[in-house]
């Protein structure tokens, strides 16, 4: 870790007690800095709340008064609190400069960094080319870190220049940078999503290309080609774009071509090869193994990890197979396109189970993936009418409504037949039912096992 003097003696307000904060407070204090930690919960309910007492941070539990603001220096801010809360608005009038935990890492990182965004994919992408840059390395680690769940900061304290830091970033989190500079910056895609907090698709594409904003000609932007759009704000970058394409139509990057994956000239495998099913994961790797190339990964480790890449938890994550069903968890699946590329990712007949919060928004685009994928679909939650809505548009007959996720998966089990997928795959965000999609997707799992009489594999 560089230890940096430019937040010496300087008084920092940390908002938000969530485990990006908690973790910048306690750096903060490393590097000399006076910090005050201030977060709705009560002070019992901050994780560390006594540790980070012993270390010198004074904790305003269950209130932020913008007194709070008088004499601060710098915010840090929980990427989840919007922008239009009172605390932050007023830190803007006052022009205090506002940061996430993130900035703070790259600030202190002596590990170069690959930045991983996009509307769908992150996860999986973030953690396809952690694997296969930790496989061509002969000394060292290539460390997961950010919106994965794991804290950017602890991540930066320990890397070292022989390691790298693969760090999935959010628009969130892309909105509180500075000087974020990655060596390499990749975009998965970019659709219509958390419009609840940018207010516009314009906002929420600028935000996600803030990815590349520091990058220059020594540095990579790895995008998807396969939208016009696409090609099109690949120009807002200084950095040296390498394409990514599942459709085979630019061949300066990585590209799907009748069934084989390529980097520029030479052939990498077959994509029916990658373990997890499906062309967003094969989009996915593609994205893996632009990176991969660019940092000199040898193509056999390349391979080696996708013909082994089990998948991410909740990302549709193979649970079981039972009397002739597989089970998948893909309880990420948040918003209407993740939900597409998941049903399309199966050629077997699948049975669905959707529903969740209501944000407004209605179910037409998945018409045409229910009337050629479903046998049948099993809705719960606040959508569950409009999605049944779609689902009757779509000509399916076999469609159950039902309380929760707990009795949807009985039903959806007596639905199915040997052969038949059943998919977890809301479309929607858990917020209704669960404090979390991986509160949901581990619920599913449960209620697999129980009336499957087996375990998770």
């Amino acid at each position: 870790m560089k230890l940096i003097d430019s937040y010496k003696n300087k008084n920092v307000l940390v908002f938000g007690a969530g485990l990006s904060g908690t973790n910048a407070a306690k750096l903060l204090i490393k590097l000399g800095a006076n910090v005050t930690l201030t977060d709705g919960k009560k002070l019992e309910e901050i994780t560390d709340h006594q540790e980070l007492s012993d270390l010198g941070v004074n904790i305003v539990a269950g209130q932020s008064p913008l007194s709070l603001l008088d004499g601060t220096d710098l915010m840090v801010k929980n990427p989840g609190i919007p922008y239009d809360v009172a605390l932050v608005k007023a830190a803007e009038e006052k022009q205090i400069p506002i940061i996430v935990e993130v900035e703070l890492a790259s600030e202190v990182a002596e590990a170069p960094i690959v930045a991983v965004t996009g509307s769908n994919g992150k996860t999986t992408t973030t953690t396809m080319i952690s694997e296969m840059l930790s496989a061509g390395k002969s000394a060292g680690t290539a460390y997961k870190a950010g919106n994965i769940g794991i804290s950017a900061t602890q991540v930066a304290e320990k890397a070292t220049k022989n390691d790298e830091i693969v760090m999935e970033v959010s628009s969130f989190m892309l909105l509180g940078i500075t000087k974020f500079h990655p060596k390499i910056a990749v975009i998965t895609n970019i659709f219509e999503n958390h419009l609840d907090y940018h207010k516009t698709r314009e906002n929420y594409v600028n935000a996600k290309l803030n990815i590349t904003k520091n990058q220059d000609e020594k540095d990579f932007l790895v995008i998807n080609f396969d939208t016009a759009e696409w090609r099109k704000l690949s120009e807002r970058s200084r950095a040296q774009v390498v394409p990514f394409s599942a459709n085979g139509e630019f061949k300066t990057g990585a590209y799907q071509l009748a069934g084989k994956l390529y980097y520029q000239d030479e052939f990498i495998m077959d994509a029916t090869d990658i373990r997890v099913p499906g062309e967003h994961n094969v989009e996915n790797a593609l994205a893996a193994i632009a990176v991969a190339k660019i940092s000199g990964v040898a193509t056999s480790k390349i391979v080696k990890i996708l013909k082994n890449f089990g998948g991410v938890r909740h990302r549709n994550q193979y649970v079981l197979t039972a009397n002739g069903r597989q089970f998948y968890n893909d309880s990420k699946a948040t918003d209407i396109e993740a939900t597409q590329m998941a049903i399309e990712g199966f050629k077997q007949p699948v049975v669905l189970i959707a529903g969740g919060l209501d944000r407004g928004y209605t179910f037409e685009k998945l018409e045409k993936d229910f009337q050629e994928h479903l046998s049948g679909i099993v809705l719960y939650g606040q959508t569950q009418k409009l999605l049944e809505k779609s689902a009757i548009a779509a000509g399916i007959k076999n469609i159950k409504l039902v309380d929760n996720l707990d009795e949807a998966v009985p039903v959806a089990y007596e639905m199915s037949k040997p052969g038949d997928i059943v998919l977890l795959s809301p479309a929607n965000a858990s917020w209704d039912q669960f404090a979390s999609f991986e509160e949901r997707g581990d619920q599913f799992i449960k209620d697999v096992e129980k009336i499957t009489g087996k375990k998770e594999e």
